[in-house]
């Protein structure tokens, strides 16, 4: 008889997920999912905040302080279905290590740049390091931990990300203020030290043996290439107006592609069309595409204007944000839970109107502006309005399907929300006239700012109307504790379905 292995040893005797939360690799399993999670959830908000520093080191223009947070966007909302794929495949600790050394890859890559052109190719490459690891995080864990553990797990590594989220642009700030922005990617190599020999040791690999499908390259490259092409006509259209228009137009020719493309491939797509047959479905990605378009524009411009036009320091302009991110961790439990007894359609609204609420307080902020007259009202009604929607959201996108399909529903949504916030980066100068030196120029950014907030208040109007006008209450019966908290201003969680359900699945 065979001896058992160090992964035999993780198995329950019924074949199942035994590791207990309690035990010594249930908090080494935690830790590391953690680490590798937050590496990828800090690197979507602190590089807000060292903006105006990156620019004025490097002499960039404002096209290319967009790109410096898009680079990184674009490739990790175009390809993380297929990171997801591939841990499912080939085994979800080793794509989640191979995410990790190439996150911390792409940081040195980052933090050693010397242009503008270098940090946003190196940024882009940070944002395929985060596809690969960011479904394996909360992957791991439902594959790994007993079934009686699991809730408690997830809702532990939930917590733990919205505290790194949170304290990401205070400590961003602190970094930009003094070393230097460029250790805000250099922190990453010693995280990445930290969480890859802890994986090695403790996780145990997953992988479902039984998936036989091809993948869908060909699908993730249309995906990403529509989102490139668009962006770019964003960009580069007041500069460059028929260049724009040609990018614009293959865009669009690359989405029908891609649909088409998804369309015939059926079950090997990477995102299955005959998901949207769900009107709830459908809907609420509608609304999720509002919510962190507005929210997104929101918080790329008001850390510019904080330190450009207030006069805040980074750490200033970091610590001046926490506001919203704390009522989130703090509140977001109650908002669940206060959304399985009412059902999500007034939560969906009202959330929405109160973040762009919140977006229009911000316009009070300009010249020596007050932090407790001018900043904190309108962090504490937008922070109000995301604890409001964001569990509520989250749970109506995992009830709206079946449960054999929560992983692929919560990724596409994720996707969905990391592509809202690409376009809005990307569009929202256009739309408020800002020129390409304009956050160097205190008045004319304000002008600028003055401009856009409205346009991130009218989307999030367009999403509550939407949430009013077409969610429904889903069905009773989600347990997953994501229904019920979710520590993230920055997008919903992506989780990948526990084994068990993929197996009844394809047994049916």
């Amino acid at each position: 008889m065979a001896a058992p292995t160090r992964q035999d040893a993780h198995r329950s005797p019924g074949g199942g997920p035994a590791v207990r939360i309690a035990s010594p690799t249930g908090k080494w399993v935690l830790l590391t999912t953690v680490l590798g999670s937050s590496m990828v959830m800090l690197d979507s908000t602190v590089v807000n905040v060292a903006l105006p520093r990156i620019g004025q080191d490097l002499g960039a223009s404002l096209a290319s302080l967009q790109w410096t947070l898009n680079a990184y966007l674009l490739t990790l909302a175009g390809l993380i279905l297929l990171g997801g794929a591939l841990g499912d495949r080939f085994g979800r600790r080793r794509i989640f290590l191979l995410g990790v050394v190439w996150f911390a890859c792409a940081s040195l890559l980052c933090g050693l740049a010397p242009n503008s052109g270098l940090l946003i190719a190196a940024r882009a490459l940070q944002g395929v390091g985060g596809a690969l690891l960011t479904p394996g995080s909360l992957a791991i864990i439902q594959a790994s931990f007993h079934p009686d553990d699991r809730a408690r797990a997830v809702g532990l590594w939930s917590g733990f990300g919205g505290v790194s989220i949170a304290a990401g642009p205070f400590l961003g700030g602190w970094l930009i203020d003094g070393p230097g922005w460029r250790w805000i990617f250099l922190l990453n190599i010693p995280v990445a030290l930290v969480c890859v020999p802890i994986a090695l040791r403790y996780v145990p690999e997953s992988a479902d043996g039984r998936i036989h499908r091809s993948f869908d390259i060909l699908g993730a490259a249309l995906g990403a290439l529509c989102l490139a092409l668009v962006t770019y006509a964003l960009i580069e259209a007041a500069d460059s107006p028929a260049t724009a228009v040609i990018a614009a137009c293959t865009g669009i020719a690359t989405g029908i592609a891609f649909v088409v493309v998804e369309h015939r491939r059926h079950a090997d797509a990477m995102m299955p069309l005959d998901i949207f047959r769900s009107r709830q479905f459908t809907v609420i990605n509608l609304v999720t595409v509002c919510v962190y378009a507005g929210f997104s524009g929101y918080y790329f411009l008001t850390a510019i204007q904080l330190q450009v036009v207030a006069g805040y320091s980074a750490l200033g302009a970091g610590a001046a944000l926490l506001p919203a991110t704390l009522l989130l961790l703090l509140f977001s439990a109650r908002s669940g839970q206060l959304a399985q007894r009412i059902g999500p359609r007034i939560p969906l609204t009202v959330g929405s109107l109160l973040v762009a609420a919140g977006t229009l307080l911000i316009l009070r902020v300009g010249p020596h502006a007050s932090y407790v007259r001018d900043v904190l009202p309108a962090l504490l009604v937008l922070g109000l309005g995301m604890v409001t929607l964001v569990a509520p959201l989250t749970a109506t996108v995992l009830a709206s399907v079946e449960d054999g399909r929560a992983g692929l529903a919560s990724g596409i949504n994720n996707a969905a929300a990391r592509a809202a916030g690409l376009i809005a980066v990307a569009a929202l100068p256009l739309l408020a006239d800002m020129g390409p030196e304009s956050y160097r120029s205190p008045e004319a950014f304000n002008a600028a700012f003055q401009r856009a907030m409205p346009w991130c208040a009218g989307i999030l109007v367009a999403g509550a109307l939407l949430a009013f006008a077409a969610v429904r209450r889903p069905a009773p019966g989600c347990v997953r504790p994501d229904c019920r908290t979710h520590g993230s201003l920055t997008t919903p969680p992506l989780e990948s379905p526990p084994p068990a359900a993929r197996s009844s699945r394809r047994s049916s």
